[in-house]
């Protein structure tokens, strides 16, 4: 009898707002936000690289400790995990035992490519075939996206003179004018018109004036005018901004004697 009443007095779970997959996205996020840990949210602005989840490197102390982590909500985004069984295999693992269930955020470096090889964004930008390079910015999402990559941090949009600057092949040149071009086309392609399966977030970098170095020199001290700030180093990220880019990475430099991180 006690058996049969407890049956019928019990009710199946609801499922909270934030899984609803129909309800409007703001509704989702302040439900989620509400349910959160500070612990939580802060966990969310961690981003840990991610490395191998399956095989026998998966029983590394170091690479348990990353998930272990991550189940309870210290992670929001894993950086170099490569291919779609360890996308899988850690999405798996956080989605189905950390507290509210929240999705990784997967990113990578899709910089000319991700399995198909491309010429180097200062080879594109010579070309000015801007519609040649938002398709090609388009493949590069839609095999990452197969992967389970979100997220590439690209395209670089630093103006750079010195070519002994390691970094100066991921950017579109020293013409602030095609630089924002290449920059905006190649959001376009990553990003396409909304976000879907075949689209991945694209990620402009390094704001601001990184490629501004001295005698090519890697996070270093730059020291430009403020008429060169404003019409030869910015004009690309504005391009970019404009185009729709859905996330801005800081730079790893220091501008009149302020750190930029």
């Amino acid at each position: 009898m006690a058996i049969a009443v407890q049956a019928q007095n019990s009710k199946p779970a609801s499922t909270p707002l934030y899984k609803n997959a129909k309800a409007p996205i703001e509704q989702r996020i302040k439900d989620l936000l509400q349910r959160m840990t500070l612990e939580e949210k802060a966990g969310q602005l961690n981003q840990v690289n991610g490395g191998v989840f399956t095989g026998p490197a998966a029983n590394d102390p170091g690479q348990k400790a990353k998930l272990e982590l991550a189940k309870k909500g210290g992670v929001g985004s894993f950086l170099n995990v490569i291919g779609v069984a360890e996308t899988r295999n850690a999405q798996k693992a956080v989605v189905e035992n950390s507290r509210l269930g929240i999705p990784l955020l997967f990113g990578f470096d899709v910089i000319h490519g991700y399995r198909t090889v491309f010429p180097i964004p200062l080879a594109e930008a010579g070309t000015w075939d801007l519609a040649g390079i938002e398709k090609n910015a388009t493949v590069h999402a839609k095999e990452a996206a197969a992967a389970g990559v979100h997220w590439t941090f690209a395209p670089m949009c630093d103006i750079s003179n010195d070519p002994r600057w390691g970094r100066v092949m991921e950017g579109g040149g020293e013409d602030p004018y095609l630089g924002g071009l290449v920059a905006a086309a190649r959001v376009k392609g990553l990003q396409g018109k909304q976000y879907d399966t075949e689209h991945i977030m694209a990620c402009i970098k390094h704001f601001a004036v990184y490629g501004a170095v001295e005698a090519g020199r890697e996070y270093n001290n730059v020291d430009v005018s403020r008429v060169a700030l404003w019409n030869k180093y910015l004009p690309p990220y504005k391009a970019a901004v404009e185009a729709g880019a859905a996330t801005v990475m800081n730079s790893f430099n220091v501008f009149d004697g302020i750190p930029a991180g």
